[in-house]
Parts: structure tokens; sequence; C-alpha cells
């Protein structure tokens, strides 16, 4: 599947040089998707191994994502200045660190939760440093079609995601709960293993920070603005129902635990996958812009179906078709953005990669506050009793309805920049 990535054709008598480097990056994404799903699997051990409170579980998501954000921002910073080599090898030293203290610092440390903070913090500085620097390198391989490529790369997250939770899942149940630790030492050979191939593979020409586009001039531009909430959008419409939609199918809708993992968040990231899939090694000549302007209509509908369907297959089905919809938001967004801003190097990346976390951190969380809310005697919970005859699974309704705000600001978005394709003046260093 791989060998049909559109990159440019290969030189007489042998394969293209930048397979590997190709390759490698699509590694890449599949290893920040075991640094951000891994630890969620284990969170039901984690407390009942050392005691955990459900606060301090949710603490440790915070921490991933905040010192994602913080990585995000240092390498923006410093990575046309050391290198695109040192920053990947150096981001995959830290996931594969931060993976083996996962299993060994609990141990080590008289409390375990310091231990188990700090590996999140060490791997969720990999995982930020991936995020910020595999799009520009793939960007920059020779090659036409940059938004296929770019979908192709991003579906290797959804791939790794499913693999992560099914892997994981059928390990755990072999090998028993009481060994869990060896899990996180077993998946830190893959960032090791892929460390060791991006010290050789070559690397292509990249923008230095003398010949890209400034952060501040792209802050000038009101296209780069456009952009950098499309993907806080982009990144809230997926995350909140990717986080919340195990618990929606459970306890708003009463599915089996089990069932709603596999039909909620499981099926919408495999759904994620076969769409930038699809557009990776289809998409050529696919007009992007309608494309994500549709998707983000077709997310506003699936966010409805999952909260005013009376039905729980039908509310469930609503959940898992939306990795349908939310699929091309993230690389979509990047592709036109890339398209549009070609000096805007790591600046450019570094900053939608920012919003897109910021977004997937707010939606989720926007969503879990106003179902607290909801659930308490006021204003809210007497809007879910006018609107949904269920109180109980009307709190967690609402919530998804406060945060169904952000696909629908994703569609106007779309809608509103009508970007054409032979307009490259004005857009390209505005």
């Amino acid at each position: 599947m791989v060998s049909m990535v559109p990159v440019a054709p290969p030189a007489a008598g042998g394969a293209h040089p930048y397979r590997p480097t190709l390759h490698s990056c699509y590694l890449g994404f599949v290893t920040q998707a075991i640094v951000n799903n891994l630890a969620p699997l284990l969170f039901v051990l984690f407390r009942n191994s050392f005691g955990l409170s459900y606060e301090q579980v949710g603490r440790l998501v915070l921490l991933n994502f905040g010192t994602q954000i913080a990585a995000d921002l240092i390498a923006m910073r410093y990575a046309d200045r050391v290198g695109y080599r040192f920053g990947v090898v150096l981001a995959h030293g830290f996931c594969a660190a931060g993976l083996v203290a996962l299993g060994v610092f609990p141990f080590l440390f008289s409390a375990p939760y310091p231990g188990l903070a700090i590996a999140v913090i060490l791997y969720a500085i990999g995982g930020g440093f991936i995020e910020v620097l595999m799009s520009p390198i793939v960007d920059a391989l020779p090659g036409e079609e940059k938004a296929s490529a770019m979908s192709l790369l991003h579906s290797f997250y959804c791939w790794g995601q499913a693999a992560v939770i099914l892997l994981s899942t059928v390990a755990i149940r072999l090998a028993g709960e009481q060994l869990w630790f060896v899990l996180p030492v077993l998946w830190a050979i893959l960032p090791l293993y892929n460390l060791l191939r991006f010290r050789k593979v070559p690397m292509p020409s990249l923008p230095d920070g003398k010949t890209t586009t400034p952060l501040r001039r792209l802050s000038r531009s009101g296209l780069f603005r456009t952009a950098v909430l499309l993907m806080l959008c982009a990144g809230a419409s997926e995350l909140t129902m990717t986080q919340w939609s195990s618990l929606f199918a459970e306890q708003g809708l009463g599915i089996p635990k089990i069932v709603g993992d596999l039909l909620g968040p499981g099926l919408l990231a495999v759904f994620m996958g076969i769409v930038r899939t699809w557009y990776g090694l289809r998409g050529a000549g696919v007009d992007l812009r309608r494309l994500l302007w549709v998707s983000g209509f077709a997310c506003v509908a699936c966010y409805a179906l999952a909260i005013f369907a009376r039905s729980p297959v039908a509310a469930l089905a609503g959940c898992a078709a939306c990795g349908f919809t939310v699929a091309l938001m993230w690389p979509g967004t990047l592709s036109l953005s890339a398209a549009r801003f070609p000096a805007g190097g790591t600046a450019l990346f570094g900053a939608l990669a920012v919003a897109g976390d910021l977004g997937g951190s707010a939606g989720p969380w926007i969503a879990g506050l106003v179902y607290d809310l909801a659930s308490r005697p006021g204003p809210l919970a007497t809007l879910a009793n006018v609107l949904f005859s269920d109180a109980g699974s009307g709190a967690l309704r609402i919530g998804l309805l406060a945060a169904s705000v952000f696909p629908v600001v994703f569609f106007v978005g779309m809608f509103s920049l009508r970007i054409k394709k032979n307009r490259t003046t004005d857009l390209k260093d505005s």
C-alpha cells in the first residue's frame, strides 16, 4: 500500500531515494499514536494497582497534552537551527525513554504517581516534536500531490491507534493484568527502531530560518488566522467525539463497555484511517477545499444524530460516523495552508499543531464542564430535561451539544474561506 505514495518518479534503475524517509515518517506517526493512546488503556489498572483518584488520572491526560503544546512551541523555535534529523532522532529517543519509564518508574519511586508523571512528560515531549516535524518533512519530499501525501501520513496515526487498542487489549487479556508494566517496554521497541532509521535515511531540502516566513508576518495574514481557527476546530471536533463516545455509549446509551469501545471510538478510528488512506492513494484531482466544506457539514450532522437520536443504535452510529467526517479536517487544513504559504516552514506547521492541540484539549474539556453543570440543578439541567426525556443521558447529550459548536465553526470557516486555485500571489506571503 505504501508503495503507491505520490512522490516524484525514481531515477532510472532504482527505487525512489526518499521512500525510506517517507516510511520512517509513517512509523513516526504510529509512535505518536502509541504515546497518546497506550496510557489511557491502562488507567483502570493504575487506579487498581496504585490507588489513584480520577482527578490524578485526568491530570495525566492534561499533563500529556500540555507538555506536547510546550514541545510544539520549542520545536517551532529551534528545529530550523538544530536540523530536522537531530530533532526527529531526539523525538524518538524521548518517546522510547518515556514508554520504558512508564513501565519502570512507578516501582522505583516511593510514591508511584510522580514516576507516572515523569514518564508522561518524557514521551509527550517526543510526541510534540513528532507532530511538528513530520509534516514539513513529508511536505518537502519531491512530488506534486502534497495533500494526498499528507493525508496518507496522518492515516498512520489512525491505524496506529487501532493497533495499540487491539494488540494491547489482547496482550493484557492473555498475559494477565499483573504484567501490564511489560507492555509499554515492548511498545518502546518501535520508536527505538525508528530512531535508528532516521539516523540514516536521506532528508529532503527543508527551508531554514533565513528563507522561511516568520510567524509574526504569518500572523498578519487573515488567511493564516482562519487556518489557525480551522485547526483548533478540527482538533476539538475529532478529540471530543473520540474521548467522550465510550462514556456516552456506556452511561448515556446503556451499551456494554466492550461493545461501546469497539463500535464507538474503535470504529471511529478505523473510519478515519479509511478516509485518510483513500485520499492519500486516490485523492489526486479532488477539490480539497470543497471536500473539507462537505466534511464540516457532515460532521455537524453526525453530532446532531449522536445527540438527538432516540435509538441507541442510531446515536452510536452518529458517534462512529464522525470518523468519516473529521478524517480530513486536520491534514487537509495543513495541506491547504502549506500550499498557500510555501515558505511557512516550521513556524507554519508548528503554529497549526499548537492550534490543533489546543482544540483537542478545549473540546473535551468544554463537553465535560457542561456535562457536570447539566448534572446539577440549574438552567442547563432544565434545558436537558426539556430537550431529552432521559435525564441521565440528557446531561451527556448537552455536553456534546456544547462541543458541537466546533464543527459548526469549521463548516462556516470553510464556507467563508473561498480559496480559488488561481489565487496565489496574495496568499503565499501576505
